[in-house]
């Protein structure tokens, strides 16, 4: 049994910040350093299928991808200063990140871990689950999240891929148009890569961890046309 099995939510005294996610926090705050600091309206336009988006939009209405996605928007939402989560497609990214690329099983559990976690602290403080909540009792509770050390690792690590998605290549899921780039006034560098040619689809890279059968959608752009599964237990809350 893993030790974040034995943790039952944000304010559990006997959750420690995992080796995985400081190295993660690492790398960020270095590359941070070195750049000098400085969902589903739209579905990424590769090669869907009206049947793919359908499964797409039932799979991202429920849990824990329909709390998932309203932390998201929360964290960045829509704006007239610039592109919201769900403009980027960021939860798309995610659900990549999960399911197609070689993501730690340790993350995976972390992330859908927290859902479970966060629809019981809403529970138990106001009798809804987060998606329930207006804005004002979702801010309230993710700053109550926030105070605790898992909290705050969960909310760093979803922030994390907010800004991943905001900057990687469109293939990835996220960032469609490049809407990411313009808005920071960035020019990407080329060439681009483009299904098939992602770095988990390159030779000796494309390996990823424990798999099972749930939940995976056929689709040119969220699987590359390859078999691919779920993590195993990545289901649960």
């Amino acid at each position: 049994m893993s030790a974040l099995n034995k943790i039952n939510s944000f304010f559990d005294k006997n959750y420690q910040t995992p080796t995985w996610l400081s190295h993660k926090f690492s790398r960020r705050r270095l590359l941070k350093s070195a750049a000098g600091a400085t969902a589903i309206a739209t579905l990424p336009a590769l090669a869907f299928s009206q049947n793919e988006k359908d499964k797409l939009l039932e799979t991202l209405q429920a849990d824990p991808w329909l709390t998932l996605n309203a932390v998201l928007d929360h964290l960045l939402p829509e704006s007239s200063s610039g592109p919201s989560a769900k403009q980027l497609n960021v939860v798309i990214y995610l659900y990549n990140v999960v399911y197609q690329q070689p993501t730690e099983k340790s993350e995976i559990d972390f992330i859908f871990k927290g859902v479970g976690w966060l629809n019981g602290y809403t529970q138990n403080q106001l009798q809804k689950t987060f998606t329930e909540l207006s804005t004002v009792e979702k801010e309230t509770m993710l700053r109550g999240i926030s105070g605790s050390r898992a909290g705050e690792n969960w909310l760093n690590n979803l922030l994390g891929y907010i800004f991943e998605a905001m900057l990687s290549p469109p293939a990835y899921g996220g960032n469609p148009k490049g809407m990411g780039w313009q808005w920071l006034e960035h020019q990407a560098g080329f060439p681009l890569p483009e299904v098939g040619q992602r770095y988990f689809e390159l030779p000796k890279r494309s390996v990823a961890g424990d798999k099972s059968a749930n939940n995976i959608i056929q689709s040119k752009d969220l699987l590359a046309n390859k078999k691919l599964s779920t993590v195993k237990g990545s289901n649960k809350a």
